[in-house]
Order: structure tokens, then C-alpha cells, then sequence
């Protein structure tokens, strides 16, 4: 009897670990930060602002007996997005043979919105709200977005250095309009310190003179501790002429890493609307950080000009802003 028992054991056991083996495994990733910036105009200077921001990132992933692994996240997240708590997650199947394929339920990205941060890394962002300069609203960088529901997919490598992707969204996923929307982009990294992207992704909406297409041409070279990159991001929108959802934007910045936990950047943005009455909005700024294991210090000063396309006194201002953040 006890040896039969010592059988029935030994194969539960085995069946445990092979059980466990096929779940795969399920990690968590964190990071916390803690900001304080200002903005001052030509006629007001606003109080300083703390804020928060802090998230935790669920990943899992197995691998299936056909050799394909399978993965999946999602991000739970606090501060300002506490009622939304739950945010971007995917599932992800791939192998080195078919690439990768990335289905989004929330967050997800075009071959062209998922590289069309700017080279100078979105100082736009610091002046796009009314608090910002008197009550002045900036202009936001437009894009085709690929939204809820949609597709992503990652071309195994054929050549050395050429990547391909491709994005896709179903016309049931949009939430306004009625028909699907592609995406293709190219990256090429073959040459020792070069980098060089080009996308382009549909915005599909119901009506034809809403709809059109966002294309982004990025550049990025690094010769010892210098790098210098430059961006274009072009929406075009197939409407009037002197169409304010026309926009273009353009953007360029050099790094200098002083040492493994010293870097500083300089970078210019400048975006220019379809309309013609309108002035260019025009940002410079440094920046520079210090890392240390898992925290971060930052530093960073920037300039506005004509932020919502006019050249009134209020559409010009400074932002500044320190940064300490973690990473767990």
C-alpha cells in the first residue's frame, strides 16, 4: 500500500510541475514619480505644482508546444488616471518565423502614431492646457491613432538592421466613422550608430473630407557621446484648403551623455498649421537628468511661442519643471 501510494505522489508531483510549466509565469514592474513645474507668461505667473504619477505593469507569457510564445500586459495605473485605473493592455503571439502579432483591447498604436514622438520629445505637451500661460491653450500634435481593439504586427527579421510593421484597425473598433484603417512602417538600424524610420497610417473616419493619412520620417545618428536626431510628422487631412487640421510637425535635438548617469539635450519643435493665417508655434528647451540605479533626476526649461497660433501676448511663455523618478 505505501508503495503504491509513493507512485500516486511522485505523478502528482510531476503533473504539478508540468502544469506549471505550461501557465508560464506572471511578473510585475512598477515605477512611481514625483514633478514640480511651473509656467510663467508675458502678463501672469502661475503657482508651482506637485504632482504624482505612478503605475504597475502585470506581464505574462508562455511558450506552447509549436514553439510560438504567447504574452500578455496590462497597466494599472494611479494619479490623474485613478477613475481609469485599468489602461493599456494586450495580448501578443509570436515566433521567429511569423513576427509578432499584438492585439490591443486598449491603447493601442499605428505603424505611424507608435514613432511620431518628436525628436525634441514632445515639449508641446508642457503648454497644451488652458492652466498652463493665462489660460492659454497650446495646440496638441494631431494623429492617427489606432485606438481600442486594434492590430499590430511585427515582421520577423529578413535583413540585417530592416524592420517592417504593420497596423490595422477594424472599422467596428472606431468609435466614430465606419471603415477600416492601415498602417505600414520601415526602420532601418544596419549602419553602427544610425537609426532611420518612416511610417505612414491611415485616419478613416465616415466622411470623406475628415479622413486622411499621418506620415512620420524620423533620424537619429550617435558618434560617441553626441547624438543628433531630427523628426517630421505630417498629418494631412483631405479637406479645403487652409484646413486647420492640417498640420505638420518638425522637430530636431542633440544629446551629450557626460558620463553612464549624465545626459543633457537641447531641441527645437516647431509645428505649422494647414491654415495660412496662422503663425508657427515655435518651442526650444534643455534638459538634462541623472540616473542612478533605479532613480532618475531630471531637470528641464523650455520656451513657448505663438503655442495656439497666434501672436498674441499671452501665446508666449516659459515651463519648467524637476523630476524624481523610481523604478521597481
Amino acid at each position: 500500500m505505501n508503495n503504491f501510494k509513493k507512485i500516486g505522489m511522485t505523478a502528482l508531483a510531476a503533473s504539478l510541475v508540468s502544469t506549471s510549466v505550461f501557465a508560464g509565469e506572471l511578473t510585475a514592474s512598477g515605477a512611481a514619480s514625483i514633478t514640480m513645474e511651473g509656467w510663467s507668461g508675458s502678463t501672469t505667473n502661475t503657482s508651482r505644482a506637485l504632482s504624482m504619477a505612478d503605475s504597475v505593469y502585470l506581464t505574462g507569457s508562455t511558450e506552447l508546444d509549436n514553439g510560438m510564445t504567447v504574452s500578455m500586459s496590462f497597466e494599472l495605473e494611479g494619479g490623474a488616471d485613478a477613475a481609469n485605473s485599468f489602461d493599456d493592455h494586450f495580448l501578443s503571439v509570436s515566433s521567429d518565423m511569423l513576427g509578432t502579432f499584438k492585439f490591443s483591447g486598449n491603447g493601442g498604436s499605428t505603424a505611424a502614431s507608435a514613432i511620431d514622438a518628436t525628436a525634441g520629445g514632445d515639449m508641446w505637451d508642457n503648454f497644451n492646457t488652458a492652466s498652463s500661460i493665462s489660460d492659454t491653450t497650446g495646440v496638441s500634435v494631431s494623429a492617427a491613432e489606432g485606438g481600442d481593439n486594434s492590430l499590430f504586427y511585427t515582421a520577423p527579421a529578413l535583413v540585417d538592421g530592416l524592420g517592417v510593421t504593420v497596423s490595422y484597425r477594424p472599422d467596428g473598433s472606431a468609435t466614430t466613422g465606419s471603415e477600416s484603417s492601415i498602417g505600414y512602417g520601415l526602420s532601418y538600424t544596419g549602419v553602427e550608430g544610425l537609426s532611420v524610420s518612416y511610417a505612414s497610417a491611415d485616419k478613416e473616419t465616415s466622411t470623406a473630407t475628415t479622413s486622411g493619412t499621418q506620415e512620420v520620417m524620423k533620424a537619429s545618428y550617435a558618434y560617441g557621446p553626441v547624438t543628433v536626431a531630427y523628426s517630421n510628422n505630417d498629418y494631412d487631412i483631405a479637406s479645403t484648403a487652409d484646413n486647420n487640421s492640417d498640420q505638420e510637425t518638425t522637430s530636431w535635438a542633440v544629446s551629450y551623455t557626460v558620463s553612464d548617469a549624465i545626459s543633457v539635450t537641447y531641441a527645437q519643435e516647431e509645428i505649422s498649421s494647414g491654415n495660412t493665417a496662422n503663425v508657427d508655434a515655435e518651442y526650444t528647451g534643455i534638459k538634462g537628468s541623472y540616473t542612478a540605479g533605479g532613480m532618475t533626476i531630471s531637470a528641464a526649461m523650455m520656451d513657448g511661442d505663438n503655442i495656439d497660433h497666434s501672436t498674441t501676448a499671452d501665446a508666449d511663455g516659459e515651463y519648467w519643471s524637476l523630476g524624481l523618478a523610481f523604478a521597481f
